[in-house]
């Protein structure tokens, strides 16, 4: 069985998108995934299955939730490995003293680098983003919810599906994911 992080876009979020932890872990058993975990209210999830294939595991996810729940969310899995490799390739972590004001993107696809281009050397106050395949890793030094860095931006600007966890978050559930 291969260990697996599931997150989910826009749950939970100011009153909207409600679903209870414990009815989606309810919703994974029901998909016959194994050793689930939830890691806060956000629509953080690591399961294992044997299920290798990534993209049958995202529309599976999704389909379920609106099924189960009538919401349209966005899922966007990836394995322990590449969630490792996320937090190993951060391009800001050396030179970045406080780490609440690291978070990451993780994006459905890897991006047409046109649209990439398109965004690379626009101005964004004191915000960094750097994109490195299917992960955009931000720097954010007067918060997130001051940036424009959302994932509506990058999912307009990039045609993307995207989803932000803050550092602290992405490294709970790689400990999440190590331990099961």
């Amino acid at each position: 069985m291969k260990t697996f992080i599931c997150m989910l876009r826009g749950i939970n979020v100011s009153g909207h998108n409600i679903i209870k932890m414990k009815d989606l872990k309810q919703l994974f058993e029901t998909l016959k995934f194994q050793n689930i975990q939830t890691y806060i209210q956000s629509g953080n999830i690591v399961f294992q299955t044997d299920n290798n294939l990534i993209s049958s595991l995202e529309l599976l996810v999704t389909n379920a939730i609106f099924q189960n729940f009538g919401l349209e969310v966005s899922a966007i899995v990836i394995s322990i490995k590449e969630l490792q490799m996320v937090i190993h390739q951060n391009p800001f972590i050396k030179t970045i003293n406080d780490t609440n004001l690291l978070l990451i993107t993780f994006v459905s696809h890897i991006p047409e680098i046109a649209l990439v281009d398109s965004i690379k050397n626009s101005a964004f106050g004191e915000d960094k983003f750097q994109i490195i395949e299917k992960t955009i890793y931000l720097f954010c030094p007067n918060g997130y919810g001051n940036s424009k860095l959302t994932n509506t931006f990058f999912e307009k600007k990039l045609k993307v599906k995207a989803t932000t966890r803050n550092w602290k978050t992405v490294n709970q559930l790689l400990i999440i994911a190590n331990s099961i």
